[in-house]
């Protein structure tokens, strides 16, 4: 009786609670009430305005004609007059729209969701769900969970019931056989086995079936109970069925921002949400809304209707680059001159050529493939080879001077015969019209001059190898250098032949000293003027400014560096380098641009007064940017503060 009275005081209470929820939901149903979600209160850029002093309530300030002006925190009384006065700010912004700065490629989304008193329920579990909109594209963003206490006590004894429904589940089916029954039957049928129940060596099954008759799985299938066993075995595959069954609405813990239970107590329930979004080429707006449900157990009671859009109107740094191509001058000179080497081998005082000692045949068929590539050129046409012959410091200087100027003329009239012959070649074969002058049909090819220059000992070379050599101790390098003082060479090379290093210089490095040198003089074909100025689009450039607009910062600033400019300072800027931005404007005219610019810099240092003033000099340079003003935060801030656009009508 006392059982049967405790249930139907439950169900009593069970109806009693029906009834007052259906009530509850009726109500607000009725009412139409949802959570609100609203703009948080506007911060005046906290990360920029640490350890600076609260600012004053009036300033003076320079307009563009240097006039002194009186700029104080002031409304209109109710006679039209400017007042100085305090605003108390609301706790909760009432618009429904907000203008947010991009800055180093991202936007914070700041807002707020109000659930109140009346939606709330122990019983109940509400579930919202922001959604972001973006060009476009409809983001789901992390859901919030508001639990009621008696709702999350339903959803941890659902899981309790659960566990109790898994520790029934057997894990070892030994405990199903009927041991008691099976030593029995072993003690009276094969007691020789019985005797070794003790014995924990192994035996394989086939052993154990030769030896007694019987195999292990037969006597333990024999004494199993298997209508427990097939219990167990139905619990275990029903474990998913129970566990939703028992656990109707599990506890999600992932994937959420907030889950928060609600226990006895009055008041609305705040929470500040902030989503952070990277930008994107275009991106200028983001709304975010707000639906959901209340839930009893498993069943949605009331779906919340989605809310109106909160719009987020994004000002980004990219906005204020000057996007007007950028060009570079480029100088086209008539003349142009090409140098090559090559390192040909002589033997001792000898000038003949021959292409097959040493390294020759390569260093010669080097050569020849630059006449070539000359010579096929359409734009160029050759003028003059300039062949500069040096031999090494061994030797009296009279001497190398005399056999130096017999290879710069050996080595140039191989390589003339070598292109005579190769222009008749080709003129004989298709008549191709040849950089190195018209080929006419009776007079041929324009000669090409050769000019045979002397450099009898390259010690200006040798000066160099010996400086980067690494094998020479130091001491012989600088008494090598020492010997630079000697003015005549022959005495200059006797000193040089007592250094304990100078058989290691003939024999490695005195061989890089005998080179020859070609300097190519040629002309632009059809070009009279000796030079010719041209602009050409800096592509560099562009594709800086480019980065800058597609909010790519970094990319911006790496094209955008050396040139220290407007667009450089903006893309520092976008990325939060501030004193280099502020740095590079500084130093630039003051146009509209930069004024802007400096004033966006100069209100994130807590500069006031600078921020201000040059605000106000962008406006009367450019209109356009009393607008602007309203979109970037360090900017909307001061206008604010200042009653800014009241004023500048004023002015």
């Amino acid at each position: 009786m006392q059982l049967l009275k405790k249930y139907t005081l439950l169900v009593a209470a069970a109806l009693v609670l029906s009834c007052a929820s259906e009530r509850k939901i009726s109500r607000i149903r009725s009412h139409a009430l949802s959570p609100g979600i609203s703009l948080t209160e506007e911060q005046e850029l906290p990360e920029l305005s640490v350890g600076i002093p609260a600012p004053a309530d009036t300033m003076v300030v320079e307009d563009p004609e240097g006039n002194k002006v009186l700029i104080m925190r002031a409304v209109k009384d109710e006679n039209g007059e400017m007042v100085a006065t305090d605003v108390i700010k609301a706790a909760v912004v009432t618009s429904r729209f907000r203008n947010v700065a991009e800055r180093s490629g991202r936007v914070d989304l700041r807002f707020r969701i109000t659930v109140p008193q009346a939606m709330q329920d122990s019983e109940w579990q509400l579930r919202f769900f922001p959604r972001l909109s973006m060009l476009g594209d409809t983001v789901a963003l992390n859901p919030i969970f508001i639990t009621g206490s008696a709702y999350r006590k339903a959803q941890l004894r659902g899981y309790q019931r659960y566990e109790r429904f898994l520790a029934t589940i057997v894990s070892d089916t030994t405990v199903f056989i009927d041991r008691f029954q099976l030593e029995t039957f072993l003690k009276r049928n094969i007691p020789a086995l019985y005797r070794f129940r003790t014995d924990s060596s192994y035996v394989s099954e086939e052993q154990f079936a030769s030896a007694f008759g019987v195999t292990e799985k037969q006597a333990i299938d024999h004494y199993m109970d298997r209508i427990r066993l097939s219990l167990n075995r139905l619990r275990r595959e029903r474990k998913d069925e129970m566990y939703r069954r028992y656990v109707r609405v599990p506890i999600v813990t992932e994937g959420l921002r907030l889950d928060t239970v609600i226990h006895a107590g009055g008041g609305d329930l705040i929470y500040d949400y902030v989503q952070t979004i990277h930008t994107r080429p275009k991106l200028r707006k983001a709304e975010i809304t707000l639906a959901g449900g209340i839930f009893a157990e498993d069943r949605r009671i009331y779906e919340v209707p989605e809310s109106e859009p909160l719009a987020f109107y994004i000002s980004s740094i990219g906005g204020l680059v000057d996007d007007r191509e950028h060009y570079l001058t480029h100088v086209l000179e008539r003349k142009v001159e090409l140098q090559t080497a090559c390192y040909i081998d002589f033997k001792v005082n000898s000038a003949e050529i021959l292409p097959r000692l040493g390294n020759n045949g390569e260093e010669i068929r080097r050569i020849r493939s630059n006449f070539v590539s000359i010579m096929e050129n359409r734009e160029f046409e050759l003028d003059s080879v300039v062949v500069r012959a040096s031999c090494s410091p061994e030797g009296s200087y009279a001497r190398n001077r005399q056999l130096s100027v017999r290879r710069s003329d050996a080595v140039s009239d191989y390589f003339n015969r070598f292109m005579r012959h190769w222009t008749d070649s080709v003129t004989a074969s298709c008549g191709f019209r040849l950089s190195v002058g018209d080929v006419d049909a009776e007079a041929g090819p324009t000669p090409v001059r050769f000019i045979a220059e002397s450099d009898p000992e390259n010690w200006t070379m040798l000066d160099a190898l010996v400086q980067r050599d690494t094998v020479l101790s130091r001491a012989d390098r600088e008494r090598y250098m020492a010997l630079e003082a000697i003015q005549d060479p022959d005495l200059r090379e006797k000193d040089l032949q007592k250094l304990g290093g100078y058989r290691y210089m003939r024999e490695h490095l005195y061989p890089r000293l005998r080179t020859v040198r070609f300097d190519f003089h040629l002309h632009r074909k059809g070009m009279q003027k000796d030079t010719v100025r041209s602009t050409v689009l800096d592509s560099t450039y562009m594709a800086g400014v480019q980065a800058i607009r597609d909010a790519d910062y970094e990319r911006a600033v790496s094209l955008l560096r050396p040139y220290k400019d407007y667009n450089c300072a903006v893309a520092y800027c976008a990325m939060d380098y501030n004193a280099t931005a502020l740095q590079i404007l500084e130093g630039l005219e003051r146009t509209d641009r930069v004024n802007y610019m400096l004033a966006i810099l100069y209100s994130r240092r807590g500069d006031d007064r600078s921020a201000v003033e040059c605000y106000i000099r962008s406006c009367a340079q450019n209109r356009s940017f009393v607008h602007r003003g309203n979109l970037d935060p360090e900017i909307s801030v001061l206008i604010r503060r200042y009653n800014l656009h009241a004023k500048q009508e004023e002015i």
